[in-house]
């Protein structure tokens, strides 16, 4: 697969700003939790190759998912996936698809044996649907939660009650709804950790080997929707059981790689090009810095006074959702209105929360998120 500077020169220069410059055409600013924006330079080149990949006359849309050409794009996406979180050989990774919400399920039918349990924290309504699925399968204990408050934070280590017999405790790094992230990882002990990254994956540096599993949908900072990333330790298969359905059998997939029936091939596609792009704009701790740079101006109008209420506390805040109130609904229906006018679109919070939500992730551009800011400034001045 040739890199992204092979079909679309960039200016000889390290400023990743120019990586995000829109295209001379009407393009939003998408503040959608998902899915959600994409790279320009991606999209340009899925554009440039829609009729004719590298000389094969077809689209990747329309060739087989078992051709050398689409092996040659599968291997690449992981080797740079690999790459990027620095994933130990003993992880397999695989692209299936069915959404978080299919792990929900996947995990503890593989994980959990008869007569096993699992601890789940809660820290919204992704860790609790989790928890509701898990609870369908064998004993799933909550170990620690916040939703008395409304969610505003990750729980605290002294308020976890882990389980040493349990065969893994499952965490959600980034809870889109709350607007609440982990900062740091909670510890486990020797009981494997599973996470469902799905909204912060890639967007900063992850220690692969603290975890057993991780799963995530591709819709927020990988790729487009309909592909989930599933990275897991060799030995974390253990208990699985035979007569697990097939499709249901993380086994099923590591022996054929993600190919037992056919995977979403363009997804796994555009995934391998945003971990070029991702590569491109040096990795995932450089990734990490334009995200804090990013969050940082948001959060900065909402401390500037009381106008605006950030939903999480300071110390469980999300780089990649940011979520706040306004002084009564009324204003924010017209902040929602006069900002989609704008081209400020997806604005409004998740129906269990209410208020206003902007989603941050990777591929979105550091000029939206200053016009949000001066939009939000100027709207306080006028309704405050």
């Amino acid at each position: 697969m040739r890199s992204l500077s092979s079909t679309r020169p960039h200016p000889p220069t390290t400023d990743y700003q120019l990586l995000y410059t829109l295209p001379r055409m009407k393009r939003v600013f998408n503040f959608s939790a998902g899915p959600a924006a994409l790279p320009v330079p991606v999209l340009e080149q899925v554009q440039a190759e829609m009729l004719d990949w590298h000389g094969t006359g077809m689209s990747v849309l329309e060739m087989s998912h078992r051709s050398k050409a689409f092996t040659e794009i599968i291997e690449r996406a992981e080797a740079d996936v690999r790459e990027l979180l620095g994933v130990p050989e003993n992880y397999h990774v695989l692209f299936l698809q069915g959404g978080a919400s299919l792990q929900f399920s996947m995990v503890p039918l593989n994980l959990l044996g008869p007569g096993e349990k699992a601890d789940y924290i809660l820290n919204g309504i992704w860790s609790q649907k989790a928890l509701k699925e898990a609870s369908k399968v064998g004993t799933a204990n909550v170990a620690g939660t916040t939703e008395s408050e409304n969610f505003r934070r990750v729980p605290r280590a002294d308020e976890l009650t882990l389980d040493a017999a349990a065969q893994y405790v499952h965490i959600t790094t980034n809870e889109t709804i709350y607007g609440v992230e982990w900062q740091s990882l909670p510890d486990v002990g020797t009981v494997p950790l599973v996470a469902d990254a799905s909204s912060d994956i890639l967007s900063r540096p992850l220690d692969v080997a603290k975890f057993g599993l991780i799963y995530a949908g591709a819709q927020k900072n990988m790729g487009p929707s309909g592909v989930t990333l599933v990275i897991l330790r060799d030995d974390i298969l253990r208990p699985t059981p035979d007569n697990l359905s097939a499709m249901l059998n993380y086994k099923t997939h590591v022996k054929t790689k993600s190919l037992y029936n056919t995977p979403n091939t363009f997804g796994i596609y555009v995934i391998g090009l945003v971990a070029q792009w991702l590569k491109s704009l040096g990795g995932l701790a450089a990734m990490q810095k334009i995200n804090e740079q990013k969050a940082a101006l948001l959060y900065g109008v909402i401390d500037s006074g009381d106008f605006y209420r950030g939903h999480a506390t300071p110390d469980s805040r999300s780089l990649m959702n940011v979520t706040f109130r306004l002084p009564s609904d009324e204003l924010e229906k017209q902040f929602v209105q006069e900002a989609t006018a704008q081209g400020l679109v997806e604005l409004k919070g998740h129906r269990d929360v209410g208020g206003i939500r902007a989603s941050l992730y990777n591929a979105f551009p550091l000029e939206g998120v200053e016009t949000l800011a001066h939009f939000m400034r100027e709207f306080q001045q006028r309704n405050g």
